[in-house]
């Protein structure tokens, strides 16, 4: 089968785990102007910005081939859960002949979640299938781990831009992996890169931290986001998001008795600004705020796609946050007209103020 999936993030990790189940591998374009172009064509006018970049993205697909789209679902009120049915129904529409195939956490529907693993494992054994996924999932948290350290140490490169470059020869040996004794190589290969990059030396206190926090889509996909990592970091200050896909596989693919608990203790931190369940990561939103302020963070940067309900009201509740946790924030509005000027003289003013802040905590 000709598999493709929706560009979002760390794209490496979708594309080997099917290529390992057999499967020929279309890998979408990474969204562009043309890809926002077609998602608003053929899309409801009221539709959230990511339904609208990923429609775009899956028109790119199908052009090149794709037979099958696996994509992920929602949850809740929010609109995501629907994404699939729709997007399905329109490339239906416009005469592209796919099948979705649509994850949603194995709590929600463990047979369904079965029957979709069986259709991909193809004549493969379950053991090969146990091979492949653990194989792609060691290298998603090393992957994701070295990402936070790449984010962790741009802000101190010697030369500009090192540490990008850095970043893309760790995705390229990664993207080569096929068995754990590469991966365990590549791992070597990566920790090397990243001890080789020159580093200026910073005092502890004159450290700046952002967390970046909103809808998962603009979070993690950064030509969706202006690049906000390294725009941040080009800035001078460390930056940590509140998503990760290691994490989201943790929280939605994984039995109970095996996550790691800190997605539960961060919506927990929520629910005394967001008291229900109101669908996508509101609450992850807002609990994250104040993880991140426990954690010693200067400010925060909440994303929040135009048209998605569960940041709005996240939104709604930010002053409150931000005022209870004496910590500054900055929230963007991002759709397919978003100005990147704009937008950059909102956080270059953004990250002045939190230096402010913090050199007048300093000096108290």
């Amino acid at each position: 089968m000709k598999v493709s999936f929706p560009y979002m993030g760390t794209v490496i990790i979708y594309k080997k785990l099917l290529e390992l189940l057999g499967h020929e591998v279309i890998v979408p374009p990474r969204p562009s102007q043309k890809t926002l172009d077609l998602g608003v064509k053929y899309s409801p006018e009221f539709a959230c910005f990511p339904f609208k970049a990923i429609m775009g993205s899956y028109i790119e697909a199908c052009e090149m081939g794709a037979e099958v789209i696996v994509t992920s679902g929602g949850h809740g009120p929010c609109r995501a859960g629907f994404y699939s049915e729709i997007h399905g129904r329109e490339l239906k529409r416009l005469g592209y002949n796919v099948e979705m195939i649509v994850f949603d956490s194995i709590q929600r529907d463990r047979q369904t979640f079965m029957e979709h693993i069986r259709k991909l494992k193809g004549t493969h054994s379950w053991l090969e299938v146990w091979k492949a996924v653990k194989l792609t999932y060691d290298m998603l948290k090393y992957l994701d781990d070295f990402d936070k350290q790449i984010h962790r140490l741009k802000p101190y490169e010697r030369t500009i831009g090192d540490a990008d470059q850095a970043w893309e020869k760790i995705q390229v040996l990664f993207d080569q992996v096929k068995i754990r004794k590469q991966l365990m190589q590549a791992v070597e290969k990566s920790k090397q890169i990243i001890q080789a990059i020159d580093r200026k030396w910073i005092d502890k206190t004159d450290r700046i931290r952002i967390g970046v926090v909103g809808e998962i889509y603009v979070v993690l996909e950064s030509s969706i986001n202006m690049e906000i990592e390294k725009l941040l970091g080009e800035l001078g200050c460390e930056v940590e998001r509140s998503h990760y896909l290691s994490e989201w596989v943790n929280d939605n693919m994984l039995p109970k008795f095996l996550r790691d608990p800190h997605e539960e203790q961060v919506i927990q931190r929520g629910e005394p600004y967001i008291e229900i369940e109101i669908g996508g990561h509101a609450k992850q939103s807002v609990g994250s705020i104040v993880d991140f302020k426990d954690r010693g963070f200067d400010g925060i940067i909440h994303l929040m796609p135009f048209g998605c309900l569960p940041e709005l009201v996240t939104q709604s509740v930010v002053p409150k946050v931000a005022k209870e946790n004496n910590i500054p924030i900055l929230t963007l509005s991002l759709d397919e007209q978003t100005g990147q000027a704009n937008s950059r003289t909102r956080i270059e003013a953004f990250i002045d103020l939190v230096k402010n802040m913090k050199s007048l905590k300093v000096t108290a």
